[in-house]
């Protein structure tokens, strides 16, 4: 479990394909010493795993279908990439439940400088709209950010400064793609919906 708080920036230093996959090296900041094999960590919002250590670089693969539902397949050395672990029991959770199972790429539509903030409009797939709710929370690209106004399939977010010197969103413009993990609860209470619909249907 992650909570979109971003720890750090890192960079992908190698890529290597093997079938319809790929093994990512990804150079980062992180205290790699507290870091074990096997430990989760959020990387652009995808909870991968780590399995090898180099120096200041970690190791991870990525399987087809990871790639296919993700923005992973577009990575190449030099992309920037968001780095989070996974939570430890008692931290203290200053952004959202984040499970790093990404739901869907959304795009970003616009972004303007207003004030001392950047607007971004971002749309997601039409199937992921009903998951976004005004003052909800969204994942985009491991970042816990706050829902200010939807439209459609389309939501708007204010990146404050210090989000946009402590990730790469200063990088988003129109078309950029993004991984969009929506809100955890919202996900489950339409589960207990739609089963305690059918329960009615069959007259239980």
């Amino acid at each position: 479990m992650f909570t979109g708080l971003v720890e750090c920036v890192g960079k992908l230093s190698r890529r290597e394909v093997f079938g319809k996959g790929s093994t990512f090296w990804v150079e980062s900041g992180l205290p790699l010493k507290e870091v074990s094999l096997g430990d989760s960590i959020s990387c652009d919002g995808v909870c991968l795993t780590v399995e090898e250590i180099e120096g200041s670089e970690f190791r991870v693969t990525v399987g087809i279908e990871t790639m296919v539902c993700t923005t992973l397949c577009d990575w190449a050395p030099g992309s920037l990439v968001h780095i989070e672990r996974a939570m430890s029991a008692g931290d203290r959770f200053g952004g959202h439940m984040v499970s790093g199972h990404v739901d869907g790429v959304g795009e970003v539509v616009s972004s303007e400088v207003v004030d001392e903030s950047v607007v971004v409009w971002m749309e997601v797939p039409p199937k992921l709209a009903k998951y976004i709710a005004s003052k909800g929370s969204v994942a985009v690209d491991g970042i816990s950010l706050t829902v200010n106004e939807v439209d459609g399939a389309k939501f708007r977010v204010n990146l404050i400064p210090h989000t946009m010197a402590n990730t790469h969103a200063g990088d988003y413009k129109r078309g950029t793609k993004l991984n969009i993990e929506v809100d955890l609860i919202a996900r489950y209470v339409e589960r207990i919906m739609s089963c305690r619909e059918a329960s009615t249907d069959l007259g239980e």
